[in-house]
């Protein structure tokens, strides 16, 4: 799985998108949910979730430094 922020995606609330294969999704960070999703299986996505949630502090921290520099 690839985790990553768009470029253009600083205007919208903290949030991260994940790629595997043909899936995808996105999530808001803060609170973490889930905004869409598409081709991940509930289990995978719930999964996904909990890794989000877990580095929550990192990828906030990771968003403010690419997009408030």
């Amino acid at each position: 799985m690839r985790f990553f922020f768009y470029a253009g995606d600083g205007a919208e609330p903290p949030h991260i998108h994940v790629e595997r294969d043909d899936s995808e999704a996105k999530f808001w960070l803060d609170p973490v949910r889930l905004e869409r999703s598409r081709g991940f299986h509930r289990k995978e996505i719930n999964r996904i979730g909990g890794l989000v949630e877990e580095h929550r502090e990192q990828l906030l921290e990771s968003w403010n430094e690419f997009f408030n520099g």
